[in-house]
Order: C-alpha cells, then structure tokens, then sequence
C-alpha cells in the first residue's frame, strides 16, 4: 500500500486512476455490490452513535426557492390495516400547513444511523434527510429521500470519505475522498430534487467541479474519458444551477390537473411549489430552450442543534452563521413504518415515432430507506472505482469494485453553421439549459451535468435511450450495451444534438415494400457531420434542424448503402420529409450522387446570379476528351469529359455533367447492367476531379460559404460515388 503522507491529492488520483486516466477501471460503472461481498456491518447504539453523529453531522446548504426541507415525516402518519404508513396528500398538505403557520421550515430533522463493518476499524455514519415532496423537473413525487455518508477510520477518526447522494441510484455519486480530518460535509442541497452536491473550499455554498490555481476540486471522482469533448469533466451530478447550466421546472399534475387544485390539498398553493420564475407547465409548451432562468441564489443554512441548543460547526471555535438548527434523530425512531404512500405521478417523454411522437409515461417510486441494501451496506453508494479500490486496499472488509455497463453522451444543441450557405448547413454548440435522459428499460429519468449524462449499472442488450430538452425535439436511438470493456456511447462518437422544436422537421424513414433489410441508419449535415447513427428496427424517424442539408444512410443485413438527400427548406418548404422504400445498392447511392450534383450546381449558380457575376465561356477546350460520344441525346460538352468552359460558368457545367452520368449510371444499375452504370460512374468521377480545378478557377466569384458548400459536397459525392463503383448490387 501506498503511504498517503508521501503523496498530495493530484498524486493519488493519478495512482488510482485519477483525472483524466483511461485505465481498466474506466469501464466501471456503479459499483452494485452486496452483503455477500463486502462485509458485515454492526449497528452503533447509544451514546457511541450519537458522538459520531454529532462530530461529523452535515451543514446544509438550501437554494433560495426551495420548499421542501428536511423534516420528521412522524407528524404525518396513520395507521393502515394495522400498520404504520405516511400518505403523500397527508404529508404534503401538513407540511405545507405547519410551513404557512410557523413561517418556518417546520420540524426540521435529519437521522442518523451509525454502523461498523466487522473485524474491521472502519464505520460509517449515515445521515437520512426526508422531504415530504420532489419536484424535480419532470421526475416529481411524493416523499424524498437522500443520504450523506461520511466513512470514518476509527483508530485514527479521520474521515475516509464523503458520499453525498445525487439523483438516482443509476448514476455517479458526488464523493471526496480523505476530507481534512475536522471537516465535516457541506451539503449543497439542488433545488427540488435534494440531490446533494459537496463542498470543501473556502466558499461553502459553491461547488466546484474542477480544481483552480491552488483550490481543490470539491469532487475527487474521476475524469470521463469516454467522450472526447467532455474528457477533463469528473463523473459527479454537481448543482446545474451552480455551474452556469440551468433546467426548468415543471407544474406536477395529477389526474389531468396541477397539483394544487387538488381536493386533498387544500394548503398547498401556487406558492407553495418552486417559483414561477423557474417553472412552465410542461417542456412540450417551450419552442425553444429557455434562455432566461435566474441563477442559483443560496437561501436557509441548516446545521445540527449542539449540545445546548444552538448550531455549531465543529471545524472551527465559531459557531454557524445558520439560519435553521435541526434535530439528529436515530433512524431507529423511524422504523416502525411500513411505507410511504401516495398515487404515483408519472412524468412524460416524447419519443420520435414513424407515424407520430409517441408518448412513454413512467413512474418513479419511493420505499423505506431501512429496506434498501445500502441501510446495512453503505458502500454500496461508493460510485467511484478507484475511491472503491482505495477503501479495499485499506480496510480487508470492503471488496473492489466489480465492472458494470456504463451509456454515456454528451447533449448539444444543433444551430446554423456561421460559414454555410443560409439554411444549409448546421452546427452544434453547448446547451445553455441542461436536459433529460431516459432508458425506457428504467424507470427514472437522469439529467445531464454540463451537457453530460451518465447512466451506470445498465443491463447488457438494446436499450432505447430518450433524450428530452426544454423546447427541444426528442432525440430517441437504441444503444446496444455489452458486458465489453468501454462504456456504450450514446449518439455519435458519445455526442447527441437536440433541435429546438422551432426549427426541427421529422425525418422518417419508411422501408416498407423494399427488399432490403435495413439495419442502421444515420444522418449527416455537410457542415455539421454525422449527427444520427444508431441500429434501425422497421419505420423509425429523427428529428433535423430544418436549416440544414443531410445526407442520410442506410445500411442493410449484407452491408449494403443506400443514400438520400435532404434539404428540408428547399424540397418541402421546411415541412417534415419522408424518405420511402430506401434500398441499397449501386442505383440508390449513383441517384444520390447526382441528387448533390444537381443541388450543388443550382446553388452556385443561384449565388452568381445574386452577385451579378457573367457566364462567359472562355473559349478553354482544355478539358475536351479525344474519344467523347453523345449518351442518350445529350450533347458532349456536357460530359464529364466534355468542354465546359472555366470559371463560374465551367463549375456549373461540371457538376451538371457529373449529375448526368449519375443519373445514366442508377438506370444502368436499376436494369442489372452493372458493367455500364460503372463506366458512368467512372465519368462522374473524372468529373468530380475537374471540379476541384474549376472551383479554384471562380473561388474569387463565388460567397465563401457557397465555396466551403461545394468542396464539402464534391467529398460528400467522391465518397457516395466510390461506394457505388464497390456496390455488389
């Protein structure tokens, strides 16, 4: 074992892992591990219990709109069929109630459970934080409950490591690993939710995800090395709107109405839920991601009641500036309840459908902490490996962390390219709101932390991943997931782009009466590159930026392409686009081909007649070929081969030359004559080289964006059209 005197943090993390590492450990996932394989623990009573509570209890900070503290749901129980539950009307109408009537979070509690892994000098104190409602976006419900963990050396006391729980139990955990000996948590508490969030710098009520100049980072959880333009991001659900990304909250509804014209909650009120400043009744009502969301605010600050009353901090002499002293109360006072009940209140995700969006309703859930494994197992909630491995390597009771499935991407947003043509091309940039992740095999959704969504412990098989955005179109793909080493990357290379709903057209793909069995599809932007790439089962459909020009692919069982081109402001007006029966093969990919030649010599054309520019033939007959023929009544001098003039004039030629024998060469390849359609498409390529020199010849003539266009397009077509000349069909 290491000696950790010797080193400073940045040096263990490298040892074990640590920021930006790709080691085998990068293919762990969370870390699901049993009774069975780290060892049993002992439950700490007493006076025992209560001085570890006390020494390590947590300092809670609240975001200015919160409503839902933590509190003591005993108030609020009944008893049903002779056992003890709480019913979510009941305690979201009484807390509210109690709220309004002592103008101030009423009961505030937090339990604490202290237990001891035997034969070993490591304990760990949990601290179980209830809040009687959960509005968290669009994954509300009734009841809410978060732990903070504080690992604790018991020869030496010094805190091991800090667990702080985000949002699921699909996703990383905020950790610290060796706090400072008289630290104790502080919890950045996010606003609806109550995931909780860590700090340790000298600014309490801010987290910090990397580290600056000589302060550490309040996360000591690795760095995603998963996907390229997220590599330096540690894996951790930080506070969104504590790093500059934001996400609406929406209006809980139940039974077709907003939560607080309910019958059975006659105290709680608009006012009662999160600000409406921070609020819409629903994402579908956005057209686009909204831009004007306030930053997070720090409001109450709760810390433990000391010995006589008053809340201390016990890292320094001073007491807390805090606004709330809650009560530690043992858990054991609680376990006499047998459930926390209430309807479920489903949240909703669009799924780009063939026909139409589909809805997918889930739900989540609530149990009693004291029948979750991680009540007797806490280190179940160790998300982090290499913060797993380090505790194995210290303390035999603990075991090392087993490999799990992992599906990572990193969400952007598409917009209009700066240097393509108008409405002709797309980009992405980042999301300024962040957005929602959901695997329909799970029932909870996950939200991105700076664009970024993890979603750990998946099972291996095809899985459809949504992904939904505030004024966004759905994105739906399904991502196989293996037991491989690597996670399964959603999207592109790990990248999605979402389209706001005001500029997004459907592009669906129909292979109903083709022969073909399609098996992938994908989607390119000549600007913006491969955006959609994901297996195809039947129909399916994606939503596109409607300002830009696609190629999109199919690929059937045999290997066989098939390309189509899309330009939804110029073929329909801007209208959604249906491509039907997308076979593969020579004829599908020398149509496509002639189809960008055709488009890309219309816009040049187009661009010169806008800037007056002439069509003059120079009289250059360098170009004429010795062996040229008429094909079909068309003259030679629109051969690829053929006189075509330079400059401006001599580009539109080409391409329209090149479109020709594309079009001769898909008729050739329709009628079985494979031989004949590749002497066209060996034209076609000529051609396609002799643009290069004629674009040369007028880049002076044309709009820089119209000259990036065509070069992008004569690779689009050099590729489509090498792809057809290797077809076997």
């Amino acid at each position: 074992m290491v000696d950790r005197a010797d080193l400073d943090r940045r040096d263990y993390l490298k040892l074990a892992g640590g920021a930006g590492a790709v080691g085998a450990a990068g293919c762990f996932g969370l870390a699901m591990l049993g009774r069975e394989d780290d060892a049993s623990t002992e439950q700490l009573t007493g006076e025992e219990a209560e001085t570890m509570a006390q020494r390590y209890a947590p300092i809670l900070y609240f975001d200015e709109n919160e409503q839902w503290f933590p509190t003591d749901p005993r108030p609020y129980e009944s008893e049903v069929d002779g056992e003890s539950v709480v019913d979510g009307f009941d305690a979201l109408d009484g807390y509210t109630e109690r709220f309004d009537e002592a103008g101030q979070p009423p009961e505030s509690t937090v339990f604490y459970r202290a237990l001891s892994y035997e034969d070993s000098s490591l304990s760990v104190v949990q601290y179980w934080l209830y809040s009687a409602f959960d509005q968290f976006s669009t994954n509300f419900h009734w009841h809410d409950w978060e732990v903070v963990h504080v690992f604790v050396d018991d020869e030496t006391e010094e805190p091991q490591l800090f667990v702080a729980s985000a949002h699921s139990r699909k996703v990383p955990n905020n950790e610290f690993l060796d706090p400072d000996s008289e630290t104790v948590p502080r919890i950045l508490t996010e606003l609806g939710s109550h995931s909780s969030a860590l700090s340790v710098n000298e600014i309490p009520d801010r987290f910090q995800r990397l580290p600056t100049g000589d302060t550490i980072a309040d996360i000591t959880n690795r760095a995603l090395s998963a996907v390229e333009t997220v590599s330096e991001i540690p894996i951790a659900y930080g506070l969104p709107r504590d790093e500059g990304f934001r996400l609406p909250f929406v209006v809980p509804e139940l039974d077709g109405a907003p939560i607080y014209d309910h019958a059975d909650l006659p105290s709680v009120g608009r006012d009662s839920l999160v600000s409406s400043e921070l609020t819409v009744r629903s994402f579908r009502e956005l057209s686009s991601p909204p831009t004007a969301l306030p930053e997070r605010e720090t409001g109450l600050v709760f810390a433990a009641e000391s010995g006589d009353g008053t809340a201390t901090d016990t890292t320094s002499s001073d007491e807390v500036d805090a606004d709330v002293s809650y009560a530690l109360t043992p858990t054991t006072e609680l376990e006499h309840i047998t459930a926390f009940t209430g309807p479920q209140l489903s949240f909703e995700f669009p799924i780009p459908d063939f026909a139409e969006d589909r809805i997918a309703g889930h739900i989540t859930t609530t149990g009693v902490p004291w029948e979750q494994e991680r009540y007797d197992s806490p280190a179940m909630d160790v998300s982090e490996p290499a913060h797993r491995a380090e505790l194995a390597d210290r303390y035999d009771a603990i075991a090392e962390p087993k490999p799990s499935n992992r599906v990572v991407a990193a969400v952007q947003q598409t917009t209009s390219a700066d240097d393509a043509p108008e409405d002709e091309g797309v980009t992405t940039q980042p999301l300024s709101v962040e957005s929602l992740c959901l695997l329909e095999s799970d029932p909870e959704a996950v939200p991105t932390f700076n664009g970024v969504a993890v979603l750990e412990d998946v099972d291996p098989g095809d899985h459809r991943l949504t992904v939904n955005g505030p004024g966004a179109a759905p994105y739906s793909e399904r991502v196989p997931v293996t037991d491989d080493e690597g996670p399964s990357l959603g999207g592109v290379d790990g990248a999605i782009g979402l389209t706001a709903k005001a500029d997004a057209v459907k592009l669906r793909v129909d292979a109903d009466g083709t022969d073909a069995d399609l098996t992938d599809l994908a989607v390119e932007d000549d600007f913006g590159g491969r955006l959609y790439d994901a297996p195809l089962e039947g129909p399916d459909a994606v939503y596109v930026d409607r300002r830009g020009a696609y190629t999109t692919e199919v690929r059937d069982r045999d290997g066989e392409l098939g390309a189509f081109r899309v330009n939804p402001n110029a073929d329909a007006a801007g209208s959604d686009v249906t491509i039907d029966r997308p076979d593969t093969g020579k004829a599908s990919l020398a149509s496509f081909v002639a189809d960008v030649a055709t488009e890309t010599a219309a816009s040049v054309r187009n661009a010169a007649e806008s800037d007056e520019v002439e069509f003059e033939d120079d009289g250059d007959s360098d170009d004429t070929d010795d062996d040229q023929e008429t094909t079909r009544g068309r003259p030679t001098d629109q051969e690829p081969g053929g006189t075509e003039g330079s400059g401006v004039r001599g580009l539109v030629r080409a391409l329209e030359a090149i479109a020709a024998a594309a079009e001769r060469a898909a008729a050739n390849a329709a009628e079985g004559q494979q031989g004949r359609a590749d002497e066209e498409l060996g034209r076609a390529t000529t051609g396609l080289e002799r643009v290069s020199a004629r674009l040369e010849e007028s880049r002076s003539d044309l709009p820089e964006p119209v000259v990036t266009a065509v070069e992008r397009r004569r690779e689009q077509a050099s590729r489509r059209t090498e792809q057809a000349m290797d077809a076997g069909r």
